[in-house]
């Protein structure tokens, strides 16, 4: 029984997944990061970590894929094993459809930036197209929340944000229009920011940070799956672990008609389809 590697060498994260293949059917590694400076660094110690924890010998492993944007910087075999780069955006469309379950969808990528991409199953292959994306992401929580309100630590902006209130900061339909039978809802953010309140508070503007970075990547994603006539958006990457992020994607399904599923293991949708290039397994 061999195994194939998938790693995914980010900035300051590397993830890493293993399918254990008999015959024609795989058996997915639970994935597992690791933090490092630099890529290289990070790379072994991924790699390292992982085969110990999980009893595999270098015999065991008959193939290394990498994607993401340090995956240049392995030149060299890792401990002899040839390593192949596979296309990023490929690896975001195969993730989310094989954790998904599903044959079709808009696999929206939310890391530092954003990517979406539209992935079909066709016969035994997966057809993947990158439709674009927008810097607004994980990085644009992270700088907007440091500059705002002195905060980037990831989990100090989630907590403020679950005592924030958008009434403070967001201008909405509600509060340009009375008018009861108006086409959208009144929830509806009107104008991210634009009723920015003297008295809003750090939890205020870290959820109004927040809700912009979502519905900014939401609106993209429903553009993107009315243009290619489907109805599910998978969604995928780091900021699927943030409730401030989810909750508006729930909020929005309905006014949109647009599901956004968040499979299990989200956040690692594209190591696990770099692990799935090879052969499309």
């Amino acid at each position: 029984m061999k195994t194939v590697i998938g790693i995914d060498i980010g900035g300051s994260t590397t993830k890493i997944v293993g399918f254990k293949k008999n015959g024609s059917s795989s058996t997915l590694i639970e994935p597992q990061f690791v933090r490092a400076t630099d890529a290289i660094t990070s790379v072994y110690g991924a790699f390292g970590k992982f085969t110990m924890q999980n009893g595999l010998e270098l015999g065991d492993i008959d193939r290394v894929l990498m994607t993401g944007v340090g995956a240049s910087f392995i030149t060299k075999p890792i401990y002899s094993l040839e390593c192949k780069t596979v296309s990023e955006f490929e690896s975001v469309g195969l993730g989310g459809l094989y954790l998904s379950g599903l044959d079709e969808a808009i696999v929206v990528s939310m890391g530092t930036g954003t990517a979406l991409i539209h992935a079909k199953k066709e016969g035994n292959a997966t057809v993947t197209e990158y439709l674009g994306g927008t810097g607004v992401g994980g990085g644009t929580l992270l700088g907007l929340s440091k500059k705002m309100i002195g905060v980037d630590n990831i989990e100090h902006i989630e907590a403020l944000c679950s005592e924030g209130n958008l009434d403070n900061v967001d201008l909405r339909i509600k509060d340009i229009s009375g008018d009861k039978s108006f086409q959208i809802n009144g929830e509806i953010t009107a104008s991210n920011f634009g009723k920015l309140s003297d008295i809003a508070s750090k939890n205020d503007i870290a959820l109004g940070i927040s809700n912009m970075v979502a519905e900014t990547i939401a609106m993209l994603a429903v553009f993107a799956a009315r243009s290619f006539k489907v109805k599910t958006v998978v969604l995928t990457g780091n900021l699927t672990a943030l409730k401030s992020i989810t909750d508006v994607f729930i909020g929005l399904e309905e006014n949109f008609g647009v599901k956004f599923v968040i499979p299990e293991l989200a956040q690692f949708a594209t190591v696990i389809g770099a692990a799935l290039c090879d052969g499309k397994d």
